[in-house]
């Protein structure tokens, strides 16, 4: 559940977004941000913390990589949620399918006598 509270922070969703693709250096990551260079770097602990991202030292650049294994276990623990989400939805588009049916078949003001 770490993960989850490192995710809590818009900022460090971001970080993990531009991981995506690959890894980078932290002064590339602290370039994209209106943010000092510092809270970047608070940012990349919290992640690092919460294992989500993994660091390695190349000369005098610390290279950043997302590490996706907690957000597999969170995805693990959110899938029971999900089902019933998606059961919910369900009864939700049936509903609505049957008051589109009723109002198909309701009379209009032009079918009366």
């Amino acid at each position: 559940m770490e993960a989850l509270a490192a995710l809590a922070d818009p900022t460090r969703r971001r970080l993990l977004a531009l991981l995506r693709d690959g890894e980078l250096p932290a002064g590339e990551l602290a370039g994209r941000f209106a943010v000092s260079r510092p809270a970047i770097s608070r940012h990349l602990r919290v992640l690092r913390e919460a294992g989500l991202v993994r660091s390695r030292v190349e000369g005098r650049r610390r290279l950043y990589a997302l590490d996706p294994r907690p957000l597999r276990e969170l995805d693990d623990w959110l899938g029971f949620y999900r089902d019933l989400w998606a059961q919910r939805l369900d009864a939700l588009d049936t509903e609505i399918a049957r008051g589109r049916r009723a109002r198909a078949h309701r009379p209009t003001d032009g079918d009366l006598p």
